[in-house]
């Protein structure tokens, strides 16, 4: 089936670098400044295998530091999965392979997920610099959901659907999303998700503060992310890798003056001294547009 969510194809930004191999995933440059990232798994409901996840954090690691991109928007390919989480039938395979003595098991890194976490998101915080978008097409299980936790904006469309079945299978959410979880929407409700079973709609998981907003449809919502992505675009890319960074530090840590102080201690001389605030500030004074910059933080 064609992928509904597909944009119209932009002319894309001129690439500085070329990305690492990326089997997994499609990659787009439907906007200025922006990368679009497809899941490209869809008879699997876009469920990752260990290998993908490794594949990903190579590849935001690219987009981090690709001076022409500013923002990313992560979906899956197809109508019914932004993400299934991972690949359990590869998981079966490796259980009865350990089983059996552990024979023709793959290496140790391809059986663990990379320190960025599921899919390079789940637990990168400010490993990362740039923001990513999740645009949630689907279901958004297990590690798919612990995918959107670690995203920095999330538009959902209306057939959209969050949960953590993993004890279900006797696994528990491992990626990061259970204390990303209880920190968005409190202990009481992450437990009956984890614990429980628990399916969120899209307005559920709006009004709990996961998400930002829902699709007006299941055909506009890569649009209606690439929008939100365009206004992150137009704005300085220093002070969006600074601002997220305080955003991020602020979730991360116990202190809310730490986090102040750990991201002006990180960013905030490179900030000062750097081309962009002198081009905001110059433009600001001239009522003109400012022409940024490739951040240089």
């Amino acid at each position: 089936m064609e992928h509904l969510t597909k944009p119209i194809p932009e002319p894309g930004p001129s690439l500085s670098t070329q990305p690492p191999p990326h089997p997994t995933y499609v990659l787009s440059y439907p906007r200025p400044h922006a990368l679009l990232i497809t899941i490209d798994r869809p008879k699997a409901l876009n469920s990752l295998p260990y290998a993908s996840h490794w594949e990903a954090e190579a590849l935001l690691g690219w987009f981090d530091g690709e001076p022409s991109l500013r923002v990313a928007v992560v979906t899956g390919a197809g109508d019914k999965a932004f993400c299934a989480g991972q690949d359990l039938i590869e998981q079966n395979e490796i259980a009865m392979k350990h089983a059996q003595g552990g024979k023709d098991l793959p290496p140790t890194q391809m059986l663990t997920h990379p320190k960025t976490g599921f899919m390079g998101i789940s637990r990168r915080g400010n490993m990362g610099k740039k923001p990513i978008i999740a645009a949630v097409n689907g279901y958004a299980m297990g590690g798919g959901f612990e995918i959107v936790l670690g995203c920095d904006m999330v538009v959902a469309s209306p057939n959209a659907r969050f949960a953590l079945p993993e004890a279900s299978r006797g696994l528990y959410a491992a990626a990061g999303g259970l204390s990303r979880l209880v920190r968005l929407v409190g202990l009481p409700l992450a437990s009956e998700i984890a614990m429980a079973g628990r399916q969120l709609t899209p307005q559920e998981a709006l009004n709990n503060r996961i998400i930002n907003l829902v699709s007006k449809s299941q055909e506009s919502l890569v649009e209606e992310a690439l929008t939100l992505a365009q206004r992150i675009g137009d704005l300085s890319p220093d002070a969006i890798i600074v601002t997220r960074s305080g955003l991020r530090e602020s979730l991360e840590q116990g202190s809310v003056e730490r986090a102040s102080q750990a991201t002006d201690e990180r960013f905030g001389r490179g900030l000062r001294e750097g081309e962009n605030i002198r081009i905001g500030l110059a433009a600001f004074a001239q009522k003109q547009k400012p022409a940024w910059v490739p951040s240089k933080l």
